[in-house]
């Protein structure tokens, strides 16, 4: 390697030693690559500047965390739970299919696993705690692995970015989240029922059929709000970008005259929410693109694709070496870093030997969420430890069993690109 690229890893990893803010630690590594190599430091700025002034999609990322954000201070959250409670609530272990569900259904309106498991996690976990008497460390487990549903089923934030670096169609990737989404719902529901059985976890709440009309006339309105936003983008009526600032319009209209839950200091809360969330968001995305100026100056992508190319691999090959880097990274990596460091990588190598873009990217957005949930470093393990006071060791005991889960369900989506593919194609995507 070059004294810029030893420059550039060393700074990074220094700033991950002493636990420095990921986007400053980005800087600093891109900084550090333009002094070793002698580059004008003013490219820190133009790099960024440049980049993000082109990228209208960008636009999406504000919009989507503000409808989520909206919905969360509506109280959507109870009103998908009660919902979800009412259709899989009675059957063993009931309140892990529910919280399922819940995370499911809540995926089409949020796009983040932190969300999901900030906004109906934390009604799912003290639900399973209290009324269903689940271990604390199990409850948690569940709703962490359950959480990552969201940013595959659209929209999503991270297809969002995905498409930013990629140059895939946000549509295809929308599409393309949905089977491999409710699959991942399956699949966890199984893993719970054959949890449920061997540690005897009881049967859900048995809600009287009385009360279901009540309950799903409640929730109602907030279903619409997927409906609006995938039913828009696939009909024409506005593009993937326009239909972030449509869902957090849809949201605002559900919260304030709706549910009337939406005052102005809420409001003015919520945007207040909003903005640090995007804050931190964006300095990521902004502190990414010198990173990858600095992988294009040093022509890393070009040698990595010629080495692939020397070592023959068959795309499926590729795609399994992707996986295993990828959670093997996951285990000590942030999301965002494998995101925006080595996904611009590893495309012109995808490219190169003729694998879709849109497979893709749900393949390695899949591979992130599985490393939100892996020991040791795991966000959403800490996450649930951090708002719940359970102890993070109690979790990580309970979580191996839905990592399992949901990495064999990624090896069956790797080997078979039509599950992902199909509703792309179907309306047109090539």
């Amino acid at each position: 390697m070059t004294t810029g690229l030893w420059a550039l890893l060393g700074t990074i990893m220094l700033g991950a030693l002493l636990r420095l803010p990921l986007a400053l630690v980005m800087f600093g590594g891109g900084a550090s690559y333009l002094f070793a190599t002698k580059q004008d430091i003013g490219l820190l700025v133009g790099q960024v500047m440049n980049q993000m002034t082109a990228m209208y999609v960008l636009v999406a990322i504000p919009m989507f965390i503000l409808a989520a954000n909206i919905m969360n201070a509506a109280t959507i959250s109870d009103r998908l739970w009660a919902a979800a409670n009412v259709l899989v609530g009675r059957f063993k272990g009931g309140m892990g299919h529910v919280t399922v569900l819940a995370s499911m259904i809540f995926s089409g309106i949020s796009g983040s696993a932190i969300t999901d498991a900030a906004g109906p996690g934390l009604v799912a976990t003290k639900m399973m705690r209290e009324t269903g008497k689940y271990p604390p460390g199990l409850a948690c487990a569940i709703t962490a692995a359950a959480a990552t549903i969201a940013p595959i089923i659209p929209p999503s934030i991270p297809l969002v970015i995905y498409a930013l670096l990629s140059g895939a169609s946000i549509g295809a990737l929308f599409l393309a989240g949905i089977v491999p989404g409710i699959l991942m719902g399956g699949a966890l529901m199984i893993a719970i029922r054959i949890i449920a059985g061997r540690r005897d976890l009881p049967i859900g709440e048995k809600v009287p059929l009385r009360d279901a009309p009540r309950i799903f006339a409640s929730s109602a309105l907030s279903l619409t709000l997927p409906v609006v936003l995938l039913g828009g983008i696939f009909s024409g009526i506005f593009t993937p970008t326009e239909s972030a600032a449509v869902a957090a319009f849809w949201a605002l209209i559900l919260g304030t005259i709706a549910y009337r839950r939406i005052s102005l200091p809420v409001f003015q809360g919520v945007l207040l929410e909003t903005s640090k969330q995007t804050a931190t968001t964006m300095l990521l995305v902004a502190s990414a693109f010198i990173l990858n100026y600095a992988i294009a100056n040093e022509r890393l992508a070009e040698s990595l694709v010629a080495a692939i190319s020397a070592m023959q691999l068959t795309p499926l090959m590729f795609m399994l070496v992707v996986n295993l880097f990828f959670l093997v990274l996951g285990c000590f990596l942030d999301a965002s870093v494998m995101m925006l460091v080595f996904v611009p990588l590893l495309i012109p190598s995808a490219k190169a030997l003729g694998i879709d873009l849109t497979y893709f990217g749900i393949v390695v957005t899949l591979n992130f969420m599985i490393g939100l949930i892996t020991p040791p470093y795991g966000l959403l393990l800490f996450v649930m430890a951090s708002l719940t006071r359970v102890p993070l060791m109690a979790i990580i005991r309970e979580i191996w069993p839905f990592v399992l889960t949901l990495t064999l369900l990624l090896a069956v989506l790797t080997v078979f690109p039509a599950i992902t593919l199909f509703l792309p194609r179907l309306f047109g995507y090539q």
